[in-house]
């Protein structure tokens, strides 16, 4: 890894704005394609404070479990991964679930959930042995100007250098609210769910067993998901007065509160660590590139967490953008490759945001007779097999070409 000296051009092929976990992922799918790579990130290199990396858990499906192994990260998350073997689906107040087993699909495990501070850590060191890549954090971007024949702009960092960048290929991975997005003139369509998530680690007198649990409620869905140290990752969606009541309520009241609601499927509910919390919005970009910019992950992209769906989608675009990237012979950044990009993973992006919106939209239906409904439904999924099988490959994509990262092939060089 290098820094950049100051005022010195720097040339560059790709430039990733955002250092979190897309932008890192796909900083480390470019090692050894022979392309020179700068990543600018606003948080110091291997900070705490990085909002990427805290301690909300992510449900990694087997794809992109796939993927970190193709990157050679896998055996340093592996350790503290919670597989998920059965997942358990209901509607508080109704007597309509759903059970669906890892086993019954001849698989190990429908996904992994990992804690984003390990995930982080895998990165952030791997891309400390990389020499091929120009790391600038903490840093931002500034005089930005993007050009048929390439994108210019000037690194400041946080001591006062300027470095003038020259490069082939800007990658916005700087999450929801991108400001190279608004740069670029990309407008977003923004869909406030009028939710707040709440999440908290917690602890119960019964071991998990691999098991995952959903459950709607009135005001939104419930996630009770495994940890690798035996304790229960909690993503509790609800309206903004309820989520401050959780916020504002003691250990013993927000545990009382979530025995409650969810009930005693996973024993009774011990002790409960700090709570955060966090806006729900599906954010989508109305165009995926503009001239010598391509947005991946949450720039794209930001989903409910009602299905787990939205770093998977983002790990798979790093995925695709390396693969094109590194199939591209010559200049990275041009009109073929983008176009090329943005077909392949088209068909995926709009079928993961639909099932996820569809989700939170269906469970959300108050209007007479939706619950019967859903409860039938969820009845009727429960015992066709077909159904559960293709639930159960959700995570290798809704269509489109899979990214060969995510097939357990590695990337074609030119």
């Amino acid at each position: 890894m290098n820094t950049a000296s100051a005022a010195m051009p720097l040339e560059v092929d790709v430039a990733i704005v955002g250092g979190g976990m897309v932008g890192a992922s796909l900083a480390v799918a470019l090692a050894g394609s022979g392309r020179r790579v700068l990543v600018v990130e606003s948080v110091p290199f291997g900070a705490v404070a990085q909002p990427s990396f805290d301690e909300r858990t992510t449900a990694l499906g087997n794809a992109s479990r796939r993927i970190f192994e193709g990157l050679q990260l896998w055996d340093r998350i592996a350790p503290e991964a919670a597989a998920i073997r059965t997942i358990h689906v209901s509607e508080a107040g109704r007597f309509g679930f759903a059970r669906l087993s890892a086993r019954d699909q001849g698989i190990e495990a429908f996904g992994y959930v990992v804690s984003n501070r390990c995930i982080g850590a895998a990165l952030w060191r791997r891309l400390g042995t990389l020499p091929e890549l120009t790391l600038q954090a903490p840093a931002r971007i500034e005089e930005l100007a993007a050009t048929a024949e390439c994108v210019r702009f000037t690194v400041a960092t946080e001591s006062g250098q300027l470095v003038p960048v020259r490069a082939q290929l800007l990658v916005a991975a700087d999450g929801a609210n991108s400001q190279l997005r608004a740069a670029a003139g990309i407008e977003a369509e923004v869909v406030d769910y009028e939710q707040v998530a709440v999440v908290a680690t917690v602890s119960t007198d019964r071991a998990h067993d691999g098991q995952a649990f959903e459950r709607f409620t009135d005001s939104g869905p419930l996630a009770v998901l495994p940890r690798h140290d035996g304790a229960l990752a909690v993503i509790w969606a609800c309206r903004p007065p309820r989520a401050q009541r959780l916020l504002d309520a003691t250990e013993e009241e927000y545990l009382a509160e979530l025995q409650a609601q969810f009930g005693w499927r996973a024993g009774r509910f011990l002790r409960a660590g700090r709570r955060g919390s966090y806006p729900l919005k599906l954010t989508r970009a109305k165009a995926g590139v503009a001239v010598r910019t391509v947005l991946i992950g949450n720039a794209a992209q930001a989903l409910h967490p009602v299905a787990g769906q939205g770093f998977n989608l983002g790990l798979r675009d790093a995925a695709m953008l390396a693969e094109v990237i590194a199939g591209t012979a010559g200049d990275a950044g041009g009109p073929a490759a983008l176009s090329r990009f943005i077909e392949w993973r088209a068909r995926d992006r709009r079928g993961v945001i639909g099932f996820t919106d569809g989700l939170v939209r269906l469970f959300g239906d108050s209007r007479p007779g939706a619950a019967l409904l859903r409860n039938l439904g969820l009845l009727l999924f429960d015992l066709a097999p077909p159904a559960k099988r293709a639930l159960a490959r959700v995570s290798a994509g809704f269509g489109g070409p899979t990214p060969r990262l995510a097939r357990g092939l590695p990337l074609r060089h030119v």
